[in-house]
C-alpha cells in the first residue's frame, strides 16, 4: 500500500529553554504532538527513526524505550541537515514493504553555545583534524568562502541574499513557533553585524532548542479532516564529487533530472518550496541544482521571484527565522511543507497548495556538505 504522511509535530523552538527542558524532553514532546495530530496512540507505532547530536550515550533503541514504544522497525540517522530526507526515504520504503504500519520520524537537539561549538569542531575527523586547527570556529567561515565564490560566479550582491532573509522573515510572522517573527527590512539586513565576510548576523541561522516530527503511515489511516500527503519522488546523493569541486553545486545537481522524471511533474508546477537554508547561498545553490531557477539567473530569481513576486519559499520562516534546533533543521522544512499541503498552515497558508519540493543538505566533510536529498510531495486529490 502507498505510504503517506499523516501527521506533524513540533516542540520548543526556543532560544531560552526552561531548566526542566532538554533534548530528551523536546524529542518526547514532538513525538507526542505528532501522534496527537495523527490521532494515533503510542501502541499504534511500530517504527521509529531518530536523529540528534545530543542524545548520547542513548541510541535509537534507548529512545524507543524512553518513549514507551515497542517496535519492529528502527533507524538511527547521523546525517545532520540531510537526515530528514534520509529518514523519510527509509520510512516510506518501510511502510510500503510492510516492515512497519506506522512510523514516527523525529529529530532535535537542545545545545547551549559551548555545546554547539564542541559539536562544530568535532563534527568528524576531517573537521577535527584539518579545519578546526586553522581557527575556523564552525561552518560560518567555510560558507563565507563559498558565498564569496558564488557571488563572483553569478554576479550576486549582498542585497540579493537579503531578499531571501527579508522574505522568509515576512513568512515567519505567520508562524507562532518561529524564533524571530518581527519584520526585517533590507536596511536592517545590510546594516547587521559582520560574522564572516560577506556573511552577517541575518545570513546565519539562529541556534535554538527543540524538535520536529512526522508520522508516516498509509492513506487509510489519515484523519478524516485532511488529505494525506504522498511522496511522488525522493532522490539523494552522497559524496557526489569527493570534495574536489568548488562547492557551487550540491549533489542535487546529479539527481534532479531523475527526481522530476520520477515525480512526473516539472519545477514550474511546484506551488511552494522548503529548501534547507543554513545560509542564503545554499538556498540558491539547491534551487539552481533543482532546475527551479529559469536560465540559472540566480540574481534575477532573488530580486524578482523572491523579492518582488514572493514565491512561497520556506514559508515557516525557514531556519533563518524559525531557528535551527540542531538536527531538527533537517526535518523543519518537510514539516512545514506537509502542513501547507494539509491546508493547516494558518496565517501563512499558500492558497490551493498541491505540490511542494523539499530538500535537505548537510554533513560538512571538509569544505561543504557531502549529503543532499530532495523530494516532491503531493496533496492527495
Amino acid at each position: 500500500m502507498k505510504a503517506a504522511i499523516i501527521g506533524t509535530g513540533e516542540a520548543g523552538y526556543t532560544r531560552h529553554p526552561r531548566p526542566d527542558q532538554n533534548t530528551h524532553t523536546f524529542l518526547r514532546d514532538a513525538v507526542v504532538a505528532a501522534l496527537k495530530d495523527a490521532r494515533l496512540k503510542p501502541s499504534d507505532i511500530d517504527g521509529l527513526a531518530i536523529c540528534s547530536f545530543s542524545i548520547d550515550p542513548d541510541k535509537a533503541v534507548d529512545m524507543a524505550w524512553r518513549f514507551g514504544l515497542s517496535l519492529r522497525w528502527l533507524l538511527h540517522d547521523t546525517n545532520g541537515g540531510a537526515s530528514g530526507m534520509n529518514m523519510l526515504g527509509h520510512a516510506i520504503r518501510g511502510i510500503e514493504a510492510g516492515a512497519a504500519s506506522n512510523i514516527v520520524i523525529v529529530s532535535g537537539d537542545a545545545l547551549n553555545a559551548e555545546q554547539v561549538a564542541k559539536v562544530s569542531s568535532n563534527y568528524n575527523r576531517a573537521i577535527r583534524d584539518h579545519v578546526a586547527p586553522l581557527g575556523h570556529s564552525g561552518p560560518n567561515s567555510l560558507f563565507a568562502l563559498l558565498t564569496q565564490r558564488q557571488m563572483k560566479a553569478y554576479g550576486l550582491t549582498r542585497q540579493d541574499y537579503g531578499h531571501i532573509a527579508v522574505a522568509q522573515r515576512a513568512w515567519a510572522a505567520g508562524n507562532p513557533g518561529a524564533v524571530y517573527r518581527q519584520p526585517l527590512t533590507m536596511e536592517e539586513y545590510l546594516a547587521s553585524p559582520m560574522v564572516a565576510d560577506p556573511l552577517t548576523r541575518f545570513d546565519c541561522v539562529p541556534s535554538c532548542c527543540g524538535a520536529s516530527a512526522l508520522v508516516v503511515s498509509t492513506a487509510d489511516r489519515c484523519p478524516a479532516d485532511r488529505k494525506p500527503v504522498h511522496v511522488r519522488a525522493l532522490r539523494q546523493s552522497f559524496n557526489y564529487d569527493n570534495q574536489e569541486g568548488e562547492g557551487l553545486k550540491t549533489g542535487l545537481s546529479k539527481v534532479a533530472d531523475d527526481l522530476w522524471a520520477a515525480a512526473g511533474v516539472g519545477p514550474d508546477e511546484i506551488d511552494l518550496a522548503s529548501i534547507y537554508d543554513d545560509y542564503p547561498a545554499m538556498v540558491l545553490a539547491q534551487l539552481s541544482d533543482l532546475r527551479m531557477i529559469p536560465g540559472n539567473d540566480l540574481a534575477r530569481f532573488a530580486r524578482v521571484t523572491i523579492g518582488e513576486q514572493r514565491f512561497p519559499l520556506n514559508t515557516s520562516g525557514g531556519l533563518l527565522s524559525a531557528g535551527q534546533a540542531g538536527a531538527a533543521g533537517g526535518l523543519n522544512g518537510t514539516v512545514e511543507a506537509v502542513r501547507q499541503l494539509h491546508r493547516r498552515a494558518g496565517d501563512r497558508q499558500v492558497p490551493d497548495a498541491r505540490l511542494a519540493v523539499v530538500s535537505g543538505y548537510g554533513m560538512v566533510v571538509y569544505r561543504y556538505g557531502a549529503c543532499a536529498g530532495a523530494a516532491v510531495l503531493e496533496r492527495a486529490s
